[in-house]
Order: C-alpha cells, then structure tokens, then sequence
C-alpha cells in the first residue's frame, strides 16, 4: 500500500510531534483538533524546533490543521494521539470512520491501553494497530510497532514501513500493557520511588546514582518529571490491574504527589521544583 496523506488526530505534545515527522519527510499531513485555540498552540510548536529555514518551510508546506473530520477524508493512515481515555477514543473512532475510506489503516499512538480492544471499537480490526512513538516525536528515534490479535500482516508490514519512512527504528512490540519500554522502564520508576521512600539516598544522589554509574541520559527522578508523575501513575495502574504483580504496584508516595497537583514539569513541580 502506497501512503501519501497522514491524518493525525490530537495536537497536543504528542500528535503535534507525529505530525511534524510526517510533514518533514513528505506526507501531506492533516491533524484535527476539537477547537481553533487548541490547534492552533499545537501547530505553534512544529515551527519552534531547531532546523534549517528550508527545513522548516518543506514541513509547514505539507502541514495544515482541521477541526472537522470530513478534511481528513483522503488520509490513506489516520494516527490517533488524543488522551489515554478508552471511551474518548472510541467516539474518535466512530466519527472517523463516517468518512475515511475502507482501504485507510488507523493507528492509535496509546501507550498503555489495550490495543486489540480499541480496534474492536472499529469496523477495521484488520487495518488497526498501535504505533507508539517516544517524547519528544522529533527526536527520539525509536517507535513501537503493536499488532493487535486482528492485525493483518499486510497492515503490520505496510506500518512498519511507514514508520521506517520516518526516519525511526522501529521495533516490534506484544499487545500487553507497557510494550516492551515501558514494561521494564515503569518497574524502574517505581523502584526508584521506593528507594526515595525508604531514604536509601537523596534525590540527587539517586539520580546521579543512576547517570554516572550506568550511563542513562538522565536519573530517575528527572525522567519521573519530564514524563509525568499523573502518566507513570496511570501506565502503573493499568500494568498492576492486567498482571497483578507488586512490581507493578504504584507506591504511596508517587500517589500522594499526583494527588497534590506535582506532576513534574508541566506543573511546575514535581520531585524537583522548575
């Protein structure tokens, strides 16, 4: 199957990244969001980003923004990144469907939900799949590949062509809740928390810890705020409630800061203070 429009339903973080991928390399790319204020702060941070001015004019020359679903009629794949709520997507789902044509492969961008559940909320469990891309989109070279229990090998080879096309390394991950990164990075996480919790070492040390004695980009604790304190804790929840295993289960403190609001850097607080 030849792709040449992508449709991207969601602009925020995610869906506005995906998008920006999609038009640097080619496509004719379309994403939909519910209101113009919206749209328009998500298509805001494509032209933020740091390339070239010819770059960035081939990328904005293949993006535009809708809020109707009826502009994205011609999309031969449709990548939904709107928020990790099941019944929200599947009114996505419905309403897209009303006008996609039958040959139009959808792919969810979820990172915890079930996704041969959200492909029986459509009438294309054949054509569905998840294509889980890595904040930030523009950066982060790696992508998960998902096939759902209805996948059909024609749809999961023409995805993981697609997201080869997009200058990713994609890796191909089980239906089970985590994938593959996030089923061993969430357990880590959680560790981390516990250690916190149990004074085994300061938040600074636990994280230097971690970066100079086994090489990751970042410590725990930075990576818990840059992601979300609300994200690790919902994904931990979802992992706990399908394996029942303790590894999984949130600890008290990491619920205590996601009642109060410190959700990391996007509310201005977390384990650290920004």
């Amino acid at each position: 199957m030849q792709i040449k429009t992508v449709g991207v339903l969601g602009c925020g973080l995610m869906g506005s990244g995906i998008a920006q991928v999609c038009a640097a390399v080619g496509y004719k790319t379309i994403v939909r969001e519910v209101d113009d204020v919206t749209l328009n702060k998500g298509l805001g941070r494509v032209t933020k980003g740091k390339v070239t001015p010819e770059a960035r004019d081939k990328t904005v020359g293949n993006l535009s923004g809708t809020t109707t679903f009826e502009a994205m009629n011609d999309c031969d794949v449709v990548v939904e990144a709107i928020i990790e709520n099941l019944d929200e997507k599947r009114g996505v789902y419905a309403a897209l469907e009303k006008v996609v044509s039958d040959h139009t492969i959808l792919l969810s961008n979820t990172s915890s939900l079930c996704v041969t559940e959200l492909a029986a909320a459509t009438k294309r469990p054949d054509r569905f799949g998840g294509l889980h891309f890595f904040n930030p989109v523009p950066i982060m070279k790696l992508v998960e590949v998902v096939r759902a229990l209805t996948t059909s090998d024609e749809t999961y080879q023409t995805v993981f062509t697609f997201a080869q096309s997009l200058g990713k390394e994609p890796i191909t991950a089980p239906d089970r809740p985590g994938f593959i990164v996030n089923r061993l990075l969430v357990p880590y996480l959680l560790d981390a928390v516990r250690c916190y919790e149990i004074c085994l070492g300061t938040l600074e040390d636990l994280d230097k810890g971690m970066k100079l004695g086994c090489g990751y980009p970042m410590g725990p604790f930075t990576l818990l705020d840059f992601v979300g304190l609300d994200t690790t804790y919902y994904i931990a929840n979802i992992m706990f409630e399908e394996f029942r295993e303790p590894v999984y289960a949130p600890p008290p403190l990491l619920k205590r800061m996601v009642v109060a609001g410190r959700l990391g850097r996007k509310s201005g607080q977390g384990f650290y203070k920004y």
